[in-house]
């Protein structure tokens, strides 16, 4: 099989290095000797510490996909617009199948390029799309497919989970922390679709589509980041019993489906809030196999690559499936919910001037709009200087939430915004 690879940066560079090692073993697997026979990059000059002897370069991606020679196109160019974008839909048009682990690209325009893989009769691959080297797409596009899935979860951001975890460990600040994942190369320059939670609702999206059989849909993935969890609400869940995790939560509902990205407190006792450092994890959960996990490395050459060969060696042996689960044809387009319709409970953090009735005034906008508080906290006595209350509630919808929360924060004694964290039940 004569493969074309657009995009040589570390993915790309990981995946000759896997098919230049792994000769025989690959073959064993699928039965066929795979061969690089064109590339695509921005920089011809670049020392990429492989050999790329013998195989065509071509500056203009979609041109390497119209390449007679190359029968399968793997495009490791990242982005949802653009080359990337070109070269997948000229690649699937021209009736060549297309391994991507562009989780942007899907996440936009996932349903389209599926219906075309499909009126072609080629594939549509993507394991490494969504976390990394853990085959999650495989597992729920196949090893589940016996389940109706009611929910899948996750951590699927290997950024944000570092420096979650290093602020649970360090006691350090957000932008502290974020620095050294720059110094160390877990964070980007511009960090902005990792911390911002871009990067995880990408992935998610792609999860609620083969979840559920609906078609992709990031435009109504809400999306929170971490830039404003501090060392102190990680301090104060620990005292909860809690740890703080950027989750990405995709559950179906008697409303809908429910799409989330936002920080959450997680038992410290559960599987996912064990889950540390870089690593990824995802939960499904299905009415027949109940719940199953799935965690490994979500990112970086080896683990990426990894899973851009498998999908690229299920080709070469004759293992297909619909891109998402389901013919595009068959997908139901089912509503999605707004996140202030969600209903759980809710770790609040209020900076109040420490004066007679605050407490008073509190429970008073909570009782107005009916929240009930599970347990309450201030640490401290200062007069006249600013403290932290902290509580958490009982299962409440979230837009009672949020407009108690604005009525606090117009009190005189309020001395910042209120922060709220989702209390994740899992």
């Amino acid at each position: 099989m004569k493969i074309g690879i657009a995009g040589i940066g570390t993915v790309g560079v990981g995946v000759i290095k896997i098919i230049q090692q792994h000769t025989q073993l690959l073959n064993n697997r699928a039965g066929v000797n795979f061969e690089i026979v064109a590339v695509s990059g921005r920089d011809r000059s670049k020392n990429r510490a492989v050999s790329l002897d013998g195989m065509t370069w071509y500056d203009n991606a979609v041109e390497l996909a119209n390449d007679p020679n190359v029968e399968l196109v793997l495009e490791l160019i990242g982005g949802s617009e653009g080359i990337a974008k070109d070269l997948c839909f000229a690649a699937l048009e021209a009736g060549k199948p297309v391994v991507t682990a562009n989780k942007a690209l899907l996440a936009v325009h996932g349903t389209e390029l599926a219906a075309l893989a499909e009126k072609k009769g080629v594939s549509l691959n993507y394991e490494a799309a969504v976390a990394g080297g853990i085959p999650i797409v495989k597992a729920m596009r196949e090893g589940l497919a016996g389940n109706s899935i009611h929910r899948v979860y996750g951590i699927l951001n290997g950024t944000c989970n570092y420096i979650l975890t290093e602020m649970e460990e360090t006691g350090g600040e957000f932008e502290s922390i974020l620095e050294e994942a720059q110094n160390l190369g877990y964070a980007e320059a511009d960090p902005s679709f990792d911390v911002d939670g871009i990067d995880a609702a990408h992935k998610l999206a792609i999860l609620t589509s083969l979840a559920f059989g609906t078609p992709v849909d990031f435009d109504s993935v809400y999306i929170e980041g971490i830039r404003d969890v501090s060392a102190l609400d990680i301090e104060f869940a620990k005292e909860f019993g809690y740890r703080i995790r950027l989750l990405g939560v995709a559950r179906r509902t008697s409303k809908g489906i429910e799409q989330r990205v936002h920080p959450c407190m997680v038992r410290a006792d559960t599987a996912i809030a064990n889950v540390a450092g870089v690593f990824n994890a995802v939960v499904a959960e299905g009415d027949f196999v109940d719940s199953t996990v799935y965690e490994g490395r979500g990112a970086g050459e080896g683990p990426t690559a990894s899973a851009v060969v498998a999908d690229i060696v299920d080709i070469a042996a004759g293992r297909t499936a619909p891109t998402f689960g389901i013919p595009v044809e068959k997908m139901v387009d089912i509503p999605k919910v707004p996140v202030e319709e969600h209903v759980g409970c809710y770790y609040v953090r209020l900076t109040v001037f420490d004066r007679p009735g605050v407490i008073a005034d509190v429970s008073a906008v909570f009782r107005d709009e009916e929240i009930s508080i599970e347990s309450l906290l201030q640490r401290g006595r200062a007069p006249e200087e600013a403290v932290s209350v902290v509580l958490t509630t009982h299962e409440v919808k979230e837009a009672s939430i949020l407009r108690a929360l604005s009525k606090i924060n117009e009190f005189d004694h309020s001395s910042a915004t209120p922060r709220m964290i989702r209390i994740a039940s899992l």
